[in-house]
């Protein structure tokens, strides 16, 4: 059998993010339980593979309410490769001055809110711009994103800013540059992207520390239990509790 070489890299970014992101990972969720225990939302954006990030959080099986997911379709659904949606698009309009103001302006964002974007690479103008917007906004931004990597290169964004210099926390995901982990000899590139795998494990990490936080300020969290248990009256009842109070958060937005 082969060597299962992924599997050792993944180890060594997770203990990376365990060993250096400790404090930051506090901080952020701090900022998520001060955000929700005060009526308010945390806005999550993310482009491209990042938007995992985002889904990762909110909605799923174990999400807390008070989370509101921002992704936009032309920058994430290019599955098709080419033609319409197709990669081509999306890697253009990432790097389009004006889109992330454009976005923003879809949205009223309250006096308690926050954003986290999700970016790996952290360069791309859309991506600054959000987390600009944001600032100018008024609003605490934690950044997830790969320190590596723009140490490694320069900004796409007119500001020559990168992600990781604007947010007000930073989550390094501990990921190389280029994300792409293993590399096989008689291969042009790397192989195994570990951005994702990154930002699960601090997805996650956060979801248990905002619910611990919310609970020690005396404030319980709405959480969406599993609906796949057959027969559970219950289940049917959280669901229904989980709709309802997100819809009327998000009708704050």
């Amino acid at each position: 059998m082969s060597q299962l070489r992924f599997i050792a890299e993944a180890r060594k970014i997770i203990d990376a993010i365990e060993q250096t992101q400790a404090a930051n990972l506090d901080r952020a969720a701090e900022q998520y339980a001060e955000t929700i225990s005060r009526d308010g939302l945390v806005h999550l954006y993310g482009g491209g593979h990042s938007r995992m990030g985002v889904e990762e959080t909110f909605p799923r099986i174990g999400s807390i309410v008070g989370f509101h997911p921002i992704c936009e379709l032309a920058i994430t659904h290019y599955t098709n490769v080419v033609g319409p949606m197709g990669l081509r698009q999306a890697l253009f309009l990432e790097r389009v001055d004006g889109y992330g103001e454009a976005i923003l302006q879809n949205y009223d964002f309250g006096p308690h809110d926050c954003l986290t974007l999700f970016s790996s690479t952290g360069i791309n103008n859309v991506v600054i711009e959000i987390a600009l917007g944001a600032k100018a906004r008024g609003l605490p931004t934690i950044a997830v994103t790969s320190v590596a990597h723009q140490s490694a290169t320069e900004s796409r964004h007119p500001s020559g800013k990168r992600l990781a210099e604007i947010a007000d926390i930073v989550i390094d995901n501990c990921t190389p540059p280029g994300d792409a982990t293993i590399t096989v000899e008689g291969c042009d590139y790397p192989v195994a992207p570990g951005s994702t795998l990154a930002a699960t494990t601090i997805v996650q990490t956060l979801n248990a520390l905002t619910a611990e936080k919310l609970v020690a300020r005396g404030y319980k969290p709405l959480i969406l239990g599993s609906p796949h248990f057959v027969g559970d009256p219950r289940a049917k009842e959280n669901l229904e509790a989980y709709y309802a109070e997100t819809k009327r958060r998000f009708a704050k937005v």
